[in-house]
């Protein structure tokens, strides 16, 4: 039993620390290359979890090996144009000017009803509302409509917008108080216990969530009571 969960856990956090050196994707957003890694490491690390005939090294190496591969690959693809369209593909395009490319959509294998589901899901309802769409490698269909059926904005309008738009900074995450955060954004313990008093709070363990922005605007969110 021991010996299972010493396993497990070992395989487990090589796992994460491989696939998180790998970046920061969703499952939707896999290049193929990146997929079929996903699935070889889901299959090499249930082996040795569960057969404890087979020793732990056998299922590390292969993993290893795996991750070693695709990190060099990636390095590879930053540098040759040619090695990334030959491994990831290209992007393709499946509406130019409000004009449907049957042809591309067939070599994707890409149905009608799957194109209209795709511009539905980003509030596009009318094929003649697109001037471009683009199947990107990742699968996902970039959606570009005609200028004149997307909302004013006020740069076309030709009025002038006070940039109001900052990035909060999260002092208190459930009920505990971030110290790192709190020496970056400038301020002290003493600031922290004022704004609690403000909010009511006796203490940052009532508090489920406070930031600040560099405008000064202080977001506080009190626990609410479990039922």
């Amino acid at each position: 039993m021991i010996t299972a969960l010493i396993r497990t856990v070992i395989l487990y956090l090589l796992l994460i620390v491989g696939l998180r050196l790998t970046g920061k994707r969703q499952i939707g957003e896999l290049e193929p290359i990146e997929l079929v890694l996903a699935m070889l490491l889901s299959d090499l690390s249930s082996v040795p979890m569960q057969d404890f005939a087979i020793p732990l090294l056998n299922g590390v190496i292969p993993i290893l090996t795996l991750l070693s591969l695709s990190t060099l690959f990636s390095y590879a693809n930053l540098r040759s144009v040619r090695l990334r369209r030959l491994i990831c593909g290209e992007a393709t395009l499946i509406i130019s000017d409000g004009h449907v490319l049957q042809d591309a959509m067939h070599r994707n294998r890409l149905t009608l009803d799957e194109l209209m589901e795709e511009l539905r899901s980003q509030g596009v309802s009318n094929l003649a509302d697109v001037k471009y769409a683009v199947l990107e490698t990742s699968g996902k269909l970039s959606v570009l409509p005609y200028p004149d059926t997307l909302p004013a904005t006020p740069r076309q309008m030709g009025l002038k917008v006070k940039d109001d738009v900052f990035v909060p900074t999260i002092l208190i995450n459930d009920g505990r108080v971030l110290q790192d955060n709190l020496a970056k954004s400038g301020f002290d313990e003493a600031w922290l216990k004022k704004q609690l008093k403000n909010h009511k709070a006796k203490s940052a363990s009532e508090v489920f969530f406070l930031s600040v922005d560099d405008k000064g605007t202080v977001v506080c969110l009190p626990k609410e009571e479990r039922i």
